[in-house]
């Protein structure tokens, strides 16, 4: 495959150092991926390569867009902040003033808030979810809306890895009236050209990569999804292996099809860079107002800090709905950074006060939920090329 996997794509001459990384990364291990980043609203790398199938037989295109696990829920979060705005969606209203049957087992109190900063303590349920339950938009969110929160709601956080897109979209479908992969088709996507869909239809499936399952974690790596396995009573279990998944379930139709808003968007890096270009900046993309200054500052305000109830020991940091640069998950050396990471390595921020939008997404994943080396050396050669 000598040759084949030198990155396409343009980038400034500036940035050449972004491109030799990303070059080098297919000598590793890296088998197809994109790596995008704008500068003061302009896209001045844009670069992909490799293989998008396991069998490493058709090429990475320009066109190719991938499972970002967890980085869809920043674009989720861009959805709810949007109602916010709009005032129509008050943050520290009850739940229950939205989606009255959220008030069962307890839960009457807990506002807006807590689900987008993870502090609603409904990061799993407890009954057995039978196969195909994360496909069943009313299966899910009837579940939540009864289950008892594994602790008392505002008084701590933990990751609400899947359950944060059912929570967050059902409130966005009681006020929009529209789910979250159509509002955002609607608002953002359509209109701005984004090429990035939660709810994939067939149509799109020439172009979606394969996902590859992550190697085995080294001894001493912290590893969720084993812990998970290990222990599927606990709450890092249930969490991460109800209902449970088979390897390939990512790579099937009706994964694919779903709108599981907190880990099944499909995307390039190009279209992830642009809207976190956006938020770096004035919030504005191609004319559109994709959220305002003011609640760009409102959305990447600290909600959430510390150690995690579900990641323990780990520490996470949440604004409201995007995940917060800390020293476990740097999006860059700058304090004001926010983005989200997804499963297996990819990730998008913006940084306000570099004014740039990163995203890099990949298709052979590797143990973690927090990025990865090929990530975060990106992101190194990027902030660079900026000194």
């Amino acid at each position: 495959m000598a040759g084949t996997d030198v990155p396409a794509g343009e980038s400034s001459r500036r940035f050449a150092r972004v491109r030799q990384v990303f070059a080098d990364s297919f000598g590793t291990g890296e088998v197809g991926a994109s790596v995008a980043v704008t500068l003061d609203g302009e896209l001045v790398v844009d670069l992909y390569g490799g293989r998008r199938d396991a069998a490493r037989t058709l090429p990475w295109g320009r066109d190719t867009i991938a499972n970002v696990y967890s980085t869809t829920k920043g674009i989720t979060a861009i959805c709810a902040n949007r109602l916010i705005e709009a005032g129509k969606l008050d943050v520290d209203a009850p739940v229950a003033t939205y989606w009255p049957e959220f008030a069962q087992a307890g839960k009457g109190t807990i506002p807006v808030r807590w689900l987008l900063s993870h502090r609603a303590g409904v990061p799993a349920l407890r009954k057995q979810l039978p196969p195909g339950a994360l496909y069943d938009w009313k299966y899910m969110t009837e579940a939540l809306a009864a289950e008892a929160p594994f602790w008392e709601p505002g008084t701590a956080h933990g990751y609400h890895a899947v359950t944060y897109g059912f929570l967050v979209g059902e409130v966005i479908r009681r006020v929009d009236g529209r789910s979250v992969g159509t509002y955002f088709r609607e608002e953002l996507a359509r209109p701005l050209g984004l090429d990035f869909h939660i709810g994939s239809g067939p149509e799109l499936d020439s172009r979606i990569a394969e996902i590859i399952p992550a190697p085995p974690s080294p001894p001493g790596v912290p590893n969720p999804f084993a812990a998970a396995a290990q222990d599927p009573e606990s709450l890092v279990g249930r969490v991460f292996a109800n209902p449970t998944l088979t390897t390939g379930a990512v790579n099937t139709r009706a994964w694919r099809a779903a709108e599981i808003p907190a880990g099944n968007g499909h995307g390039s890096a190009r279209d992830l860079a642009r809207i976190y270009g956006a938020l770096a900046t004035d919030g504005r993309l191609d004319g559109l107002q994709v959220l305002s200054p003011a609640q760009i500052a409102r959305a990447n305000t600290e909600n959430s800090y510390g150690q995690d109830k579900v990641l323990s020991p780990l520490a996470s940091r949440f604004g409201l709905g995007f995940m917060m640069t800390q020293p476990m998950i740097p999006f860059g050396p700058n304090p004001r950074a926010f983005g989200h990471p997804g499963a297996g390595g990819s990730i998008a921020f913006a940084d306000p006060d570099a004014r740039i939008g990163f995203a890099y997404v990949m298709n052979q994943m590797q143990i973690g939920l927090g990025g990865d080396a090929r990530g975060f050396q990106l992101i190194a050669a990027v902030y660079e090329a900026l000194k």
